[in-house]
């Protein structure tokens, strides 16, 4: 299966916006702010008076997750529910799950349960299609706090460096702080991609 960029979700998503409805309006806030205007857009991209359901009110029980037990979990979820994201436990020695976030151009995103943390990461993009991989990396490391909650890193896969984005909390965080995690790191993933988008050699 061919492997898409960030760049593809990013196009997905901005179709996805439109269709919905909303608009965008650009804002200029101290960085230390960026998490709490995260949350307030996700609010107002719901239709007045929206509330959370009983299931997602009991959210913030805590436990020590595994990823069979947060695939049942977060299939009970309103947005899992309601088909904006779908989830897939992938078995083997070390069980993960795959997330398909539809509100966000259909972005995969993989959650798994390592020790003490959940990872959630997704794939932005190859380092060759990177124009200057070095000055892309010193300016990834001066504008991170632009990014709350996730990191962006390097790892191989299937032979290729390529940069993924990232975000760890403990696993026995509440369910509601894994879902903030998940819908975080997915908006930071198109987020990234408009920012760095001249730093790319084409969108793939």
């Amino acid at each position: 299966m061919e492997r898409k960029t960030s760049a593809y979700y990013q196009r997905r998503h901005r179709e996805k916006l439109r269709e919905m409805g909303l608009v965008k309006k650009e804002l200029w806030i101290l960085p230390e702010f960026g998490d709490e205007l995260a949350a307030v857009e996700r609010r107002m991209r719901q239709p007045r008076g929206s509330v959370p359901t009983q299931k997602e009110i009991g959210m913030n029980e805590p436990k020590v997750w595994t990823a069979q037990a947060l695939n049942e979990a977060l299939a009970a979820t309103e947005s899992f529910r309601s088909g904006a994201v779908s989830v897939e436990l992938l078995d083997g020695a070390e069980p993960s799950l795959h997330l398909v976030m539809h509100d966000y151009g259909d972005l995969p995103v993989f959650v798994a349960v390592v020790g003490e943390q959940i990872i959630v990461e997704a794939l932005l993009w190859p380092v060759s299609q990177v124009k200057d991989p070095a000055a892309f990396n010193e300016e990834v490391l001066r504008t991170h706090k632009l990014f709350p909650l996730s990191t962006i890193g390097i790892e191989t896969i299937d032979g290729d460096p390529v940069y993924i984005m990232f975000g760890a909390l403990d696993a026995h965080s509440s369910l509601s702080n894994v879902v903030f995690e998940i819908d975080t790191l997915a908006d930071n993933v198109i987020k990234v991609t408009e920012a760095f988008e001249s730093r790319l050699r084409d969108a793939a």
